[in-house]
């Protein structure tokens, strides 16, 4: 079969790989929702928001039912979220954002990256105060007015947003605080709602030489693999 279908196989699993690190943590993500709001979707606007985001990277139905079931169970799993801080090489603020039902091991795994990647673990507050915590949503655009839309996002409380004309997407951009006044508004006036994501984003960036980025990035992509970690934040340009 040569080089070419070996190429398209390892391809085809890293991909995979991806898919099921992906589920695993929005099945994460869905068991803390559930504990905190209850499993109907229709009154936990959490819930529903993760399962608008589990669509839109193709997770089946039955794992998004079995994942509510499962956290529905009196002796299911108890995650939390939890964010640790350093600094990567090159003096690199980075971010790192866990669900996890064992903060002990986290933590340690946390260490443990930072030290063996020439980077520097941090304490609460050393580096969240270079960043803005901010929800993105994804909204379809396709047969939206643009001038009544944007009326509407203002009264959303919008701090921003762009228009792809590419990918006919709206992306939104609201403070943290004012997720769930943005979300019911889009849901009320019934936009189709693709996705929404909790990001950091830095205050000011930081130039690197293409070199220091991959020492970065090494440091990066092993917290990626982590099945506790959500996502890693820095401030690169």
């Amino acid at each position: 079969m040569g080089r070419i279908f070996q190429t398209r196989k390892a391809t085809m699993f890293k991909r995979y790989a991806k898919m099921a690190k992906a589920f695993t943590k929005l099945g994460k993500e869905i068991a803390m929702a559930v504990k905190s709001g209850g499993p109907n979707p229709d009154s936990n606007a959490r819930l529903r928001a993760i399962i608008q985001n589990a669509k839109a990277v193709n997770m089946p139905k039955v794992n998004i039912d079995g994942a509510i079931k499962r956290a529905s169970e009196k002796d299911s799993a108890n995650y939390e979220e939890v964010i640790y801080e350093g600094y990567a090489p090159h003096g690199v603020p980075v971010l790192v954002e866990c669900n996890t039902d064992n903060p002990t091991r986290t933590v340690a795994s946390m260490r443990l990256y930072f030290s063996r990647n020439e980077g520097t673990f941090g304490t609460t507050g050393s580096v969240s105060f270079m960043f803005e915590r901010k929800v993105l949503f994804k909204v379809d655009a396709k047969d939206l007015d643009k001038d009544n839309t944007e009326l509407d996002l203002i009264d959303f409380g919008a701090e921003d947003y762009t228009w792809d004309d590419e990918t006919n997407e709206l992306i939104i951009q609201t403070a943290f605080t004012d997720f769930g006044l943005m979300q019911n508004g889009l849901e009320e006036k019934k936009y189709t709602l693709i996705e929404s994501t909790k990001v950091f984003i830095p205050t000011t960036t930081k130039e690197l030489t293409p070199e220091q980025e991959t020492d970065v990035n090494a440091l990066i992509e092993k917290m990626e693999d982590d099945d506790d970690v959500v996502a890693v934040y820095h401030n690169i340009a």
